[in-house]
């Protein structure tokens, strides 16, 4: 619920600090990597000086926002920077795949603190996967002294289409059981806490745009390929979800009428034809043929991945190369009609199969130059993404800091009209070297 009266807005203040100009403020200070000053601001929102730095003042007075350093000077005394401060709470950022689930805590600067990762199989369905998940929150909020009580909000990403609104998944092919089951109420009855729940491919290029390659990109397309194949879609500045949240399902996109069958129920699906388990099936196929490769000395049991067979390319494998390329022009394909379609500026290519590099690009980009309108590809960059195994959570965490500051915006009354807290700060979008690895 929103208060009818914020209490960090002073009293004689009331027509000044308004709530829009306070999210605008606060919104250019998380995006300055390097902080900004208060004239910057001003230039930018077209206010007065006056009007920021009255609402500058109940942002650093209620612990939002600290001085830190100054900038460069355009003529006269130095500005002063503005920084989020980090320590003004704790963010839980979850990424759960269909075989593993990464668990992160990070500060309201969105870098992480702590983490967790564990192995497990999505397939065993939510009332046996949820608790499991919920013992890797706790362990990294037991991480540090009173986390669980500086804990603000949660972000959850799921590799299947979600109903964002309603915090659940709406038939997802990798995710058996789960149908609208209630994942947001499992976190927010737990930890007393918002959760917000998104696809793991839409955090993926939400996490891109706030944290690693896609910052400045106001349309981008980031495809993730994992063990299935996802598409997060940011067109004119906003994660795009369709109506019932299936916007971006390029793996299920029909590559070849007769090809083979995919957990959707279709056949010929550039999931089924390309994605981590048609890799890591092709792979096993090719031990069985007795092909000469060095994939051979992990069998052709079910624990061989794509992943495996990745870095097997990298290292000079030839099938393994030849598998990724075949894959690539499978994804390349249907990733030129995406471009022909939506005409997005950057596109993405991550996941834990991308770790393959060009040897996984190349073929994208040359099926996508094959394949796609001249005028749409020459405004359109294709790299590999920058945050890796850390996109979609980062994805998460970004969502979960957007209600985090709405609440404390609303919520926290200032400390005092007079002080002026110091102390240091980063700046919201932190630089892709600083992602633990």
């Amino acid at each position: 619920m929103r208060p009818e009266n914020d209490p960090i807005v002073a009293e004689d203040h009331r027509l000044i600090v308004n709530q829009p100009n306070k999210d605008s403020v606060l919104g250019l200070i998380r995006q300055a990597s390097d902080g900004v000053s208060r004239v910057e601001i001003a230039q930018a929102l077209g206010v007065s000086r006056a009007t920021v730095s009255t609402i500058v003042d109940t942002l650093i007075a209620s612990g939002l926002v600290v001085e830190r350093g100054s900038g460069v000077s355009r003529g006269g005394r130095r500005p002063i920077v503005l920084r989020i401060n980090p320590e003004a709470g704790r963010v839980v950022g979850i990424d759960i795949g269909a075989s593993h689930v990464l668990v992160v805590l990070a500060d309201l600067c969105g870098k992480i603190l702590y983490e967790a990762e564990v192995s497990f199989d999505i397939a065993h369905g939510p009332d046996a996967c949820l608790p499991r998940i919920g013992q890797e929150v706790e362990a990294v909020l037991g991480r540090e002294a009173a986390a669980r009580e500086r804990l603000l909000a949660i972000g959850v990403g799921v590799p299947g289409p979600v109903i964002a609104a309603r915090g659940m998944v709406s038939s997802p092919p990798l995710m058996p059981g789960w149908d609208g089951y209630p994942i947001r109420e499992f976190f927010q009855a737990r930890w007393a806490r918002p959760a917000l729940v998104d696809n793991d491919a839409d955090l993926g290029a939400l996490g891109e745009w706030a944290f690693g390659a896609g910052r400045g990109e106001a349309n981008l397309a980031f495809i993730k390929i994992g063990t299935g194949i996802g598409c997060g879609l940011l067109l004119d500045g906003r994660l795009y979800h369709g109506v019932v949240g299936t916007a971006g399902e390029i793996g299920h996109v029909t590559i070849s009428q007769d090809g083979p069958p995919c957990k959707c129920g279709n056949y010929g699906c550039l999931e089924a034809m390309a994605g981590g388990r048609a890799i890591a099936q092709r792979a096993r196929l090719a031990i069985l043929a007795g092909q000469r490769t060095s994939l051979a000395e992990h069998s052709a049991g079910p624990e061989l991945t794509a992943r495996d067979v990745a870095l097997a390319a990298q290292a000079g494998d030839a099938v393994s190369q030849q598998l990724l390329n075949d894959a690539g022009r499978h994804i390349g394909s249907a990733l030129a009609s995406l471009i022909n379609l939506l005409n997005p500026g950057l596109v993405l290519i991550g996941g834990r199969v991308a770790e393959a590099g060009d040897i996984l690009l190349n073929p994208i980009r040359e099926a996508v130059a094959h394949r796609s309108l001249r005028a749409s590809l020459q405004a359109t960059r294709i790299e590999r993404a920058a945050l890796g195994r850390y996109a979609t959570v980062l994805g998460a965490v970004s969502q979960a800091l957007d209600s985090a500051f709405q609440s404390l915006l609303r919520h926290r009354p200032a400390r005092t009209r007079s002080r002026v807290m110091k102390g240091g700060g980063r700046p919201a979008r932190q630089p892709v070297d600083s992602i633990p690895t």
